[in-house]
């Protein structure tokens, strides 16, 4: 009996055995063939743009037009500061560019009258010279006719004054001559070169409407993307400071996975190469599809915010893993919506990537956004209505329109 037990284990072993060996070679096969052409972990996750809204001035939260997991469209205002400062600015540099111009057209209308003014007291300077040679010519007539007894001394005397008077007109001519053209070198130096409208004053003036007008927009919050909003900070009645984070708004269809592979499954790893995902959240009944947009500049452990010693006494090795970033395809995000930080499984063909995938760029780098550039546009449309309203042909009309009031009232 134990003999014949031992005859019929042999062809059990030399079964199973055989089964082993076709098992391992088959799975060898099979590692050749598919495996060893793809790399895969499950170390994994969902990232993307967390777009951080700050205030850029001082003010007090009055508004909040949005909250958490809830969707904001681009350019939608989500928070409103007070706005009473702002406008006050805004009205005092309104005042200021309008008081600039009509300073700077002033200006430009006094020289055209310093010149008239000139050349008339250099006419009165002629006539004062004329004047003086007429007097002094009396003076010297009387004199002579003084010797032969015809002309009293009295009349002497008068002649005398007279060419004192004639004399200090002449110098009262001339120095009043000599200070319009002093005024009008003033006027000329400030006004060299350019217009009432190109003046630097005036261009001051304008920037600072300009600046004013930024900050009466700033104090209205948009969301510079499209998204959802997360980690809401702000408060009603909140005062913020310039650079306070007030809400984050994620956009959901800007998202990529960063996926954590040991530095040992990066040999043949490259941008390009396609990749199936799939998320734990809907399990493997939906599979995305993405690919390598590059790896990591460097390992975790390096961009730590405590980077390991590793040139301690007590040192154990690591494996260390490079983050690898992979694009998901947006109509597949339509579908299946995912969040920041869900958990996925990664798996990459490692075959050559095809030359048109090799210069394709990520679409989550560049973002942009519009929102910001109303500002230049609305204080633009300002300064030329305010340029317009003190122009010469508007202060004319405003002159011409109170004079005809002025003459309806007194002849009432």
């Amino acid at each position: 009996m134990p003999a014949a037990k031992k005859t019929n284990r042999k062809p059990l072993l030399i079964t199973a055995t055989v089964a082993f060996l076709i098992l391992g070679i088959a799975w060898g096969i099979w590692w050749l063939l598919v495996s060893a052409h793809f790399e895969s972990t499950d170390n994994a996750y969902v990232h993307g743009n967390l777009v951080q809204l700050t205030s850029e001035i001082p003010g007090t939260v009055i508004a909040i037009n949005a909250d958490e997991t809830q969707l904001v469209k681009q350019g939608e205002r989500v928070i409103q500061l007070d706005p009473s400062d702002t406008e006050i600015a805004q009205r005092q540099a309104e005042a200021a560019l309008a008081q600039a111009l009509r300073r700077t057209r002033t200006i430009f209308v006094q020289n055209e009258a310093l010149e008239a003014d000139i050349s008339m007291r250099e006419a009165n300077i002629e006539r004062a010279k004329a004047d003086l040679e007429k007097a002094r010519s009396d003076l010297n007539r009387r004199q002579s006719l003084a010797k032969s007894g015809g002309v009293s001394g009295e009349e002497i005397l008068h002649a005398r004054t007279a060419v004192k008077a004639a004399e200090s007109g002449l110098a009262q001519t001339r120095a009043a001559l000599a200070a319009s053209k002093a005024t009008l070198a003033t006027n000329e130096a400030l006004t060299a070169n350019t217009t009432v409208e190109r003046h630097p004053d005036v261009l001051m003036a304008e920037d600072k409407l300009r600046q004013a007008v930024l900050e009466q927009t700033r104090t209205s919050i948009p969301s510079p993307v499209s998204g959802m909003v997360a980690q809401r900070h702000t408060q009603l009645g909140q005062h913020v400071a310039p650079g306070t984070p007030l809400m984050t708004v994620v956009p959901l269809d800007h998202l990529w996975v960063e996926a954590n592979f040991k530095e040992s499954q990066l040999e043949q790893m490259k941008t390009g190469q396609n990749a199936t995902l799939i998320a734990d959240v809907y399990g493997s009944s939906v599979t995305y599809h993405g690919k390598v947009q590059g790896l990591g500049a460097g390992t975790g452990s390096a961009f730590a915010l405590l980077p390991a010693q590793n040139a301690s006494g007590n040192w154990i090795k690591v494996v260390q893993r490079v983050p690898v970033r992979i694009s998901l395809d947006p109509q597949e995000l339509i579908a299946h919506p995912l969040r920041v930080g869900l958990s996925m499984q990664v798996k990459i063909k490692l075959a050559e990537p095809e030359k048109q995938t090799t210069t394709t760029t990520d679409s989550n780098l560049g973002l942009s956004t519009n929102v910001y550039g109303n500002a230049s546009k609305q204080a633009d449309a300002l300064i030329a209505r305010i340029v317009a309203e003190n122009s010469n042909s508007a202060l004319a009309s405003a002159i011409e329109g109170g004079s005809s009031q002025a003459n309806t009232h007194g002849n009432d």
